[in-house]
């Protein structure tokens, strides 16, 4: 893949928040480049996990576990992040894979 793929703003730009999720799918909507629904789906699963996994991390009363997961999730983000400003359609490490088979037929390419 060239380093300045088709729909690469809109990969960027679902990085950026949630609502950068929403945002790069609307950008996207009508184009439907794959590598900007590839970051999509990535940052999506991201953030789902972020905030599934934080409500149960919200308990443990120890910085040291909270540090931990708010340190790996920045980067599993970063990885990410990197690969779309890189253009590249790397999965993120260790739950890359099953998020994009999760999101797959949600968003993405419905020809």
């Amino acid at each position: 893949m060239s380093n300045n793929p088709e729909g690469k703003t809109a990969g960027i730009v679902a990085y950026l928040t949630l609502f950068g999720v929403i945002i790069a799918y609307f950008i996207n909507f009508d184009d439907k480049k794959e590598f900007a629904f590839f970051h999509i789906r990535q940052s999506l699963g991201l953030w789902i996990l972020f905030f599934l996994i934080s409500t149960f991390i919200g308990y443990f009363d120890s910085w040291m576990i909270s540090g931990a997961f708010y340190f790996s999730f920045a980067i599993l983000w970063f990885y990410g992040f990197l690969g779309a400003l890189n253009g590249k359609t790397t999965p993120v490490p260790l739950v890359g894979e099953k998020i994009q088979e999760i999101f797959k037929n949600i968003i993405g390419n419905q020809n």
